[in-house]
């Protein structure tokens, strides 16, 4: 769009203002208007601003393409009808003759500020001039510079509040900055050393090293460990920064103060060293107090079941204890027995799998006189009323028919039993614990096991391990029982086993557990004809599957019977041969059903590392 050197385009009976006459006005000829006119326009469009002229009618009598691009105003237009906001404005200026600066004009989407400035012919003011800059690009900087501002502060606060040191350096190593943590840990002020380089630090003695010179030496983080003159020790990371073109142009030191995580560290290894002290202590306590008894644990997870036991024992939750047969479950039923507030009371064995089933319910919950033929007269309680105040040890639970189940489900729920041919129900203070061997949930799912007992049995489950997975313990146990059957039977020194005997036991893997072992070692005792066990002297189960004697070094005769030394031997044999079979300590802790930290602590003492 060009500007319009032709008359407006207005009314014919209009009056031609002044300014309309001095524009219209002929310079002299007609060549020479031309090029003024011509020269007028070039020269408002020359300019970046949008101007245009106003008469005192408020009508435009110029205006360049800026000003007919963005507002619409050619000449002709009326400024009260197409910026009636700046009408007001332009006749301000006209009464007061005086102009206006900066003031805010929105037009057409854009954001202008405008200057207002009369005219003046001789004595009068023929018109305004109206010049608008585009403020909207203005707008957008200050606003990006406001939002750098404040992200500026955001950034200041953030270091500011960090308790770790910062130290900012240019490509040069001359310090940039430094936080107030990087102060606190230097003793430094950082008036005092920003501005300065590195290499002075160092050589007046400030720091010892610089990790900002191995940044900048390698482009790339680096650590560092650095003990600043008050002794405090620090951890200095320093990472490079690149510009958009690869350029290293800053390197950030973050120093971390680790004197306090040393110390707290060097505390928390000797309260675990005192903690695993105590532990192996308590151990030691259990594994005698277990030995003095009916149950030797040596192995982790005989421990942590027996563990278990005692714990539980303090409550009277409702306790399931799984495991093959032999295991010794009636043992650890036992143990929580002689542990529990109910120990002065009695502890009713009944095994399950032994009561006809027709007698189940009447041997467990009594009968009443009467209650079926051949009924005792006076009638009798069951054991759940023998119990009383005590604990019923339900062995071989799983084998109660559906009908019982549901009596001991209705008991568990309610601590009330009714009995057989009776109909006055009995509150009785009973706690119950169960033993099976078999899957219950297996059960269930065959529908030969409630669902709901399940639930209300297996509170607290513990497993008794099969003495397969509990090798530490098999040498004790083959001790204890010969002795103990050589007490118990013979009376005198107990026989001695030889050291193809004691490998060939130690090998077998006892399907029978604890059971099966008491009965070898009663057999072994019984059927000795001299003072050493040997290999022809075992079950021809145990020998059966011995392809050769395995050498654990050291056998009770070579020992000269003694225990200790003979233990020490065989272990470091086991431990050896786990090692060199599954390659890892973690693999032969699994194996042999301990810890790997015992694993690590028996190498030590054998000398296997």
């Amino acid at each position: 769009m060009h500007i319009s050197m032709d008359p407006p385009h207005t009314d014919p009976n209009h009056p031609v203002s002044d300014l309309h006459a001095l524009l219209l006005s002929n310079p002299g000829n007609d060549h020479v208007a031309r090029k003024w006119r011509l020269f007028a326009r070039a020269l408002l469009n020359a300019s970046g601003s949008a101007i245009f002229v106003v008469d005192p009618s408020g009508t435009v009598a110029i205006s360049n393409h800026l000003v007919q691009k963005h507002l619409g105003l050619f000449p002709g237009s009326l400024i009260s009808t197409s910026l009636p906001d700046f009408w007001p404005l332009v006749q301000r200026v006209l009464i007061r003759r005086r102009e206006l600066r900066d003031q805010p004009v929105q037009a057409g989407g854009i954001s202008f500020l405008a200057r207002i400035a009369p005219i003046n012919f001789k004595t009068d003011v023929i018109g305004v001039l109206c010049l608008l800059e585009d403020r909207t690009e203005l707008e957008k900087t200050t606003r990006k510079m406001i939002s750098f501002q404040e992200l500026s502060q955001e950034l200041d606060a953030i270091i500011a509040s960090s308790d770790d040191g910062l130290w900012i350096c240019d490509d040069q190593g001359m310090i940039l900055r430094i936080n107030a943590a990087s102060e606190r840990l230097n003793m430094l002020r950082a008036a005092d050393v920003v501005g300065r380089n590195i290499d002075e630090m160092i050589t007046d003695g400030h720091i010892d090293h610089s990790v900002t010179r191995k940044v900048l030496k390698s482009g790339k983080r680096e650590n560092l460990l650095q003990q600043t003159r008050s002794g405090r020790k620090l951890m200095l990371t320093g990472n490079p920064v690149f510009n958009a073109e690869g350029k290293l142009i800053r390197v950030v030191v973050n120093e971390r103060d680790i004197t306090e995580i040393d110390a707290l560290r060097a505390e928390l290894e000797a309260q675990m060293a005192k903690n695993d002290q105590i532990q192996r202590q308590m151990q030691e306590l259990q594994i005698a107090e277990m030995q003095g008894g009916a149950v030797i644990a040596r192995s982790a997870n005989i421990i942590q079941a027996l563990s278990q036991a005692e714990k539980v024992s303090r409550v009277d939750s409702t306790v399931l204890i799984l495991g093959e047969s032999g295991t010794g479950k009636g043992v650890v039923a036992n143990l929580i027995h002689t542990h529990s507030a109910r120990a002065d009371k009695p502890m009713i064995h009944v095994n399950c799998g032994a009561i006809p089933e027709s007698l189940v319910e009447s041997e467990l919950f009594g009968y009443e006189k009467g209650a079926f033929t051949g009924a005792a007269q006076q009638g009798k309680p069951g054991y759940f009323e023998l119990a009383d105040k005590g604990i019923l040890f339900l062995d071989e639970v799983a084998e109660l028919p559906i009908a019982s189940q549901v009596k001991l489900l209705r008991f568990l729920e309610d601590g009330r039993v009714t009995r057989v041919g009776g109909t006055r129900a009995r509150t009785l203070d009973v706690r119950i614990i169960c033993a099976t061997h078999r899957d219950l949930e297996q059960m269930v799912a065959q529908g030969q096991f409630r669902l709901d007992l399940f639930y209300r049995l297996n509170v607290i489950p513990i497993t008794v391990p099969p003495l397969r997975e509990r090798e530490a313990c098999k040498l004790s146990l083959i001790q204890h029982y010969i002795d103990h059957f050589t007490a118990k039977l013979k009376g005198g020194k107990p026989p001695r086993l030889s050291r193809h005997a004691l490998d060939a036991l130690l090998a077998y893997t006892f399907p029978g557990n604890i059971r099966e072992l008491m009965n070898i070692c009663e057999r072994l005792v019984v059927m000795a004809e001299s003072p050493r066990i040997d290999v022809d002297d075992l079950p021809a189960a145990v020998t059966a599957g011995l392809s050769k004697p395995m050498d654990y070094g050291l056998d009770m005769l070579e020992a000269d019977g003694n225990l200790t030394r003979a233990m020490a031997a065989v272990e470091k044999r086991i431990i050896s041969k786990a090692l060199a079979t599954h390659g890892t300590q973690t693999k032969a802790a699994l194996a042999l059903g301990v810890n790997q930290s015992t694993i690590a602590r028996k190498i030590k003492k054998h000398g296997l590392g």
